[in-house]
């Protein structure tokens, strides 16, 4: 008779990520950071350029300003995606990503593509938790940010939504 009787249950695969080891959340806010300060560079310099543009004329400092305004705003909505949609060693890498060596991979092992990675940007991570932070402030960005540090998977929940993970490279 086997030890523990004659029922012997089959070990069953346990659910989970089997991919490559999953990005701490320390190491994901320390990319997010790395990624604000990229993009702050460009409202300081936009803000002298008008700044400047206003000693010299009224008109000009007006102009000058809404044009980059929309400027800043299509790198600030393109940034993310342009740059994780990059092919071969770089794929799902923003600059920040990049310089703590981490990146977002897709459950499925496909790439990450522009629309993929607009779909997590600027669709979930913008426009849904900004979104729902308008109605409730702040309450689902901060969900949405601190998530991993109690989910089994360091998965935020637009990582969930978008079926993603954040690995080590």
């Amino acid at each position: 008779m086997p030890p523990g009787g004659w029922y012997q249950p089959i070990p069953q695969p346990q659910p989970g990520w089997y991919g490559k080891p999953l990005a701490s959340w320390g190491s994901r806010a320390a990319a997010w950071f790395i990624d604000v300060m990229i993009l702050l560079v460009p409202v300081i310099v936009l803000t002298v350029a008008v700044v400047a543009a206003a000693a010299g004329s009224d008109t000009g400092a007006w102009v000058t300003g809404v044009l980059g305004f929309f400027t800043y705003l299509i790198a600030l909505l393109l940034y993310a995606p342009l740059l994780m949609m990059r092919e071969g060693e770089h794929n799902g890498q923003t600059l920040g990503k990049q310089a703590l060596d981490i990146r977002v991979v897709r459950n499925s092992g496909e790439p990450m593509g522009f629309g993929w990675a607009c779909l997590r940007e600027i669709v979930v991570k913008g426009l849904l938790v900004g979104f729902a932070s308008s109605v409730i402030p702040f309450l689902p960005w901060l969900l949405d940010n601190l998530w991993p540090l109690w989910d089994s998977e360091n998965r935020a929940v637009h990582d969930m939504i978008v079926s993603t993970h954040v690995v080590h490279t």
